[in-house]
């Protein structure tokens, strides 16, 4: 039981004897390959490639299971699932991926009630590196859009291209958003776009920003009728990958310039929890502190000089100048005590009468008086 302690042994022993007595025995004699021929048809709900892979990591452990995959599920110990894990050679990505599909194998039989304790719960995820992505500066995004534009033979128009991968940079949009985007999308009086974050599976709304507006007004002015896709293509990929190897550039990708739009605004000082809802994010910003943190060192150097020790000369005080705010704290010290001279007349009246103290409250009266004489030399 891994205690000395007497009592917390038979507490944990009878708990124990209390998931055994629940096991379904005629279900933990199911096979491995059995319990995972029965978890994929619980994940074929989800997205096509997602079953792929999930498919992929069940037939490895059917295939490569110690000792086979016709052992009984509730024979499987917690070093079958190690020694599974150490046939391959994998980064921190694929191993927790892996790790996630073979607890939700175990976690099914463990509510079916095949087993009381899941062979994989000892079993961690590896944390996933965060490495500094490429971003180009908006010089370079400006280069590259020029560089496709200028190319007139590149497999269809290449103003099209050129289109598409400036309203990526311009919107901080992603490659599925601009794709799907349509004309009944953008509320030109209102000012916004309405669109939907593919990755999460959930609609927002951005702003019409300035610097988009020229780009979405000419291309609804030459757009065709009875077409309702503001762009004719689903990505510009060939044509990012030639202007930039032209330019002589870093491979950059549709990813790379929504990159430069978060972090323009960045170091443009724009609230983190507004670019999160730019971004679709409902997370507040959590997620874009954790990724951009080192792309911002302007924005961190511009809000350092802003740490002196008066107010700088572009914030308005809410409380308005010093004195101003002296004097609304004297008055309000004052009010509150005054407020509070009638209920303390009450409570202290029938024991002064008592007493025969009626130069008691005098006093009190006297120190009141002299505490606002302070208050206002102070002033």
């Amino acid at each position: 039981m891994k205690t000395t302690d007497r009592k917390l042994a038979e507490r944990t022993l009878a708990n124990k004897k209390e998931q055994q007595s629940q096991i379904d025995r005629s279900k933990s004699k199911m096979t491995l390959a059995e319990l995972c021929d029965r978890y994929v048809k619980t994940v074929l709900h989800q997205g096509a490639k997602t079953v792929d892979q999930k498919k992929r990591v069940v037939r490895r452990i059917k295939d490569d299971w110690p000792g086979g995959s016709k052992i009984q599920v509730g024979k499987v110990r917690p070093s079958d699932a190690d020694m599974w894990l150490a046939r391959y050679h994998f980064g921190a990505a694929s191993r927790s991926f892996h790790i996630q599909v073979l607890k939700d194998v175990f976690n099914l039989a463990l509510r079916d009630k095949a087993i009381s304790d899941s062979p994989t719960a000892h079993l961690k995820y590896v944390k996933r590196e965060k490495p500094i992505r490429r971003t180009p500066t908006f010089e370079q995004f400006q280069q590259i859009v020029g560089s496709i534009r200028s190319q007139k033979l590149n497999g269809h128009d290449a103003d099209e291209s050129a289109d598409f991968v400036e309203f990526i940079g311009l919107a901080g949009l992603g490659q599925a958003e601009a794709s799907a985007l349509t004309w009944d999308d953008i509320d030109f009086e209102r000012e916004q776009i309405i669109t939907f974050r593919h990755k999460t599976k959930s609609g927002f709304a951005i702003p019409l920003y300035p610097q988009l507006l020229p780009l979405l007004a000419r291309r609804h002015a030459q757009r065709q009728l009875g077409i309702d896709r503001v762009f004719k293509i689903d990505n510009a990929k060939k044509a990012i990958s030639s202007a930039c190897n032209r330019l002589k550039l870093p491979a950059f990708s549709h990813r790379s310039f929504r990159r430069m739009f978060i972090t323009r605004a960045i170091e443009k000082g724009i609230d983190v929890k507004v670019i999160a809802e730019w971004q679709g994010h409902r997370d507040g910003g959590k997620l874009i502190l954790d990724t951009y943190s080192h792309l911002n060192r302007a924005h961190s150097q511009l809000m350092a000089a802003l740490m002196t020790e008066g107010e700088p000369a572009n914030i308005v005080s809410i409380y308005g100048t010093d004195a101003a705010r002296k004097e609304k704290a004297v008055v309000r010290r004052a009010k509150s005590f005054r407020s509070r001279v009638p209920l303390l007349k009450r409570l202290i009246r029938p024991f002064t009468a008592k007493l025969a103290l009626p130069k008691l409250w005098r006093f009190f009266e006297a120190a009141h008086v002299l505490r606002l004489i302070i208050l206002k030399a102070n002033h």
